[in-house]
């Protein structure tokens, strides 16, 4: 299979040698000595907008003006933080009346970056710098839990779209000055705004740098969200299976942070990107680590369960109906052959069908409002089963199937790997309907493979399976006792591996006190 995606790599291989952004001269403009022509150079700039704002105003008899864009402005924060103290200033300098923070700059194009932004700018006639001040609307909605990570203990705080409290928050749970953070941009045309957020003493230094490279690479006009940045940056898009975590969780994202990895936030989206991450990390839940280990335990290898039963069970039905039948118990063999003996379609056209549609009524469940997309899950579920079973088109085991299918997929945490079991069942499907269980036995054989060479940055996918790491296996499928994670996990190639010290020494001396 991956001869196929190099000749398709090899085919839509553009004519042209790519050039990292930092290589490219940065724009500048200086600002006029006539303020006419600033806002001449203004104007065109924004092709005269009807919400670009150009007030006059003149401050000892010297002439200047004020722009804004009012789409982007608190026009309270304008009249009372700058207008009014300008004109009511007598004989004060400009710096000391403004009651807004400012900075000064003599590039055109950063005017026009910083109006975007939601600033306002001061020119004064024959002054070759403007005053750039912060005056953009507030409009965020309030700090909640995200609706796909829900947990039932621990910290109930999400990120929302807006940078600088995504930042805040992850300021207020480590206050450390180990804590970094740097800001990025990205897109040729329209610029969005990224900051990674790593630890500088546990952070490796070879995986900034290889991130760094890689946004140096995109030329794209714009990004329109962190899902498209996850795409341009990941090690392999042939792959359905996501090799960079996506979270919106406070206490997910500072989990992973004091294990070396490195966050990415993007202005205007509530997610979070984690780097490099292994397969196993998107089978874990705060959860896992507020509860007892060995419920901990439990429910995750139950996660892990799930992935077999979602992507094979399917397929089994298909090869047990149509090549294998002889493994059925004979208790349950005069029960399948009733419910199966009038079906017209073979047992692929069955499952492709069950399965598609419950693909349909979930998708038709998110798109629709709250409400009616509860009712369409309770039609779907029950009118439609019911009919289907009724008109003899589907049996009443191949619901059964379906049903345990949908439940285990949907037990998954992660949505894009959730996604990524849902879509692999139906090759699976197919080779079942051609070869039996051979085919499923090579389909899991290919799968297993291909986990095998992924990589995510650097760090093996499938570890510590493949490298095996016997240490670092007690954060995998199972959850041992805290107080066991002396070392942290080799995947992210961490500056210091140790964690931490009997972290349960009080035991031990309690034990030699008596």
């Amino acid at each position: 299979m991956n001869f196929i995606f190099r000749g398709i790599k090899r085919h839509i291989k553009k004519d042209f040698k790519q050039v990292p952004s930092d290589q490219k001269s940065k724009p500048y403009v200086g600002v006029f000595a006539s303020i006419d022509e600033n806002i001449t150079f203004i104007k065109n700039t924004f092709s005269c907008s009807d919400d670009l704002i150009i007030k006059e105003f003149n401050v000892r008899n010297n002439r200047g003006i004020l722009v804004f864009l009012n789409t982007m402005t608190d026009s309270d924060k304008i009249q009372n933080n700058i207008l009014s103290p300008v004109l009511e200033a007598n004989g004060d300098t400009l710096e000391s009346v403004l009651k807004s923070k400012f900075l000064k700059s003599n590039n055109l194009i950063k005017a026009k970056e910083e109006l975007l932004n939601g600033s306002c700018i001061i020119f004064f006639d024959r002054d070759q710098e403007f005053y750039r001040l912060e005056v953009a609307i507030s409009k965020d909605r309030a700090v909640i839990e995200p609706n796909n990570e829900q947990v039932i203990k621990g910290s109930h705080e999400g990120f929302i779209e807006n940078l600088l409290i995504n930042l805040h928050l992850i300021r207020k749970s480590i206050r450390t000055p180990d804590l970094i953070m740097e800001h990025l941009s990205v897109g040729e045309h329209i610029q969005s705004k990224l900051t990674m957020v790593y630890m500088k003493d546990l952070a490796n230094k070879e995986i900034i740098k290889e991130f760094k490279r890689r946004i140096d690479y995109i030329s794209m006009d714009h990004i329109p969200s962190i899902g498209s940045l996850q795409e341009l940056i990941e090690d392999s898009t042939w792959s359905p299976f996501p090799q960079i975590l996506s979270t919106e969780r406070v206490d997910r994202v500072i989990g992973h942070l004091n294990e070396g990895r490195v966050a990415i936030f993007m202005e205007g989206s509530p997610s979070c990107l984690l780097i490099p991450v292994t397969f196993f990390a998107f089978f874990h839940s705060p959860d896992d680590y507020n509860s007892r280990w060995m419920i901990g335990t439990f429910i995750r290898s139950m996660r892990l369960m799930s992935i077999a039963i979602a992507v094979n069970l399917p397929a089994i039905y298909i090869a047990v109906i149509g090549f294998h039948f002889e493994v059925l118990p004979d208790d349950l063999v005069l029960p399948v052959v009733s419910s199966i003996r009038n079906i017209p379609f073979p047992p692929l056209i069955e499952a492709l069908v069950m399965e598609l549609t419950i693909e349909l009524i979930r998708e038709a469940g998110v798109r629709l409002p709250a409400r009616i997309g509860q009712t369409i899950g309770i039609v779907g579920g029950l009118v439609i089963g019911d009919a289907v079973v009724r008109a003899g088109l589907v049996s009443n085991t191949m619901i059964v199937v379906v049903a345990i299918t949908a439940v285990a997929a949907y037990s998954i945490p992660s949505t894009e790997m959730s996604d990524a079991v849902r879509f692999l069942r139906f090759p699976l499907m197919i080779l079942a309907s051609t070869f039996g269980f051979v085919g499923i036995v090579f389909g899991f054989m290919f799968t297993l493979a291909h986990l095998c060479r992924l990589e995510s940055f650097g760090t093996p996918y499938f570890a510590p399976w493949a490298p095996f790491r016997l240490k670092d296996i007690k954060d995998t499928f199972i959850r041992l006792p805290l107080w066991k994670f002396n070392t942290r996990p080799l995947d992210s190639n961490p500056k210091m591996l140790r964690k931490q010290s009997l972290s349960r020494g009080w035991k031990t001396n309690e034990t030699n006190r008596e």
